[in-house]
């Protein structure tokens, strides 16, 4: 089994700035990268950005290019999600999720955390 934990969610005016943290254990060996999605209300669970873990290569969805960063620590376990220049329509329930190998989408994801929820006021 492997537990992601996330925090740093919140409250924050438009065009301020977020870091998102993804806290990682138990059995991650199977799992050699990590994703960020996200969740509006009333709106499908969407791809924001993946990182695997060994080589540190990244993927972003094309409408967080140049504004989110994704990046990781091995040796915490932990990755994080940098986010600049926020917008209203970014605010929604973030998630981390850990695959086997990295895609975009939800299916390919077999562990997820419980969400943090990031607003963004204008």
């Amino acid at each position: 089994q492997v537990q992601l934990v996330e925090s740093g969610g919140g409250l924050v005016q438009a065009g301020g700035s977020l870091r998102l943290s993804c806290a990682v254990s138990g059995r991650t060996d199977s799992q050699s990268a990590m994703g960020w999605f996200r969740q509006a209300p009333r709106k499908e669970r969407e791809f924001v950005a993946a990182i695997s873990w060994s080589a540190g290569t990244t993927y972003y969805a094309d409408f967080v290019k140049g504004r989110f960063t994704i990046s990781r620590d091995n040796a915490k376990n932990t990755v994080y999600l940098q986010m600049n220049s926020l917008k209203p329509e970014d605010t929604a329930v973030y998630y981390c999720a850990a695959a086997p190998k990295m895609g975009w989408r939800a299916v390919q994801y077999n562990y997820w955390g419980q969400g943090t929820q990031v607003t963004v006021s204008s």
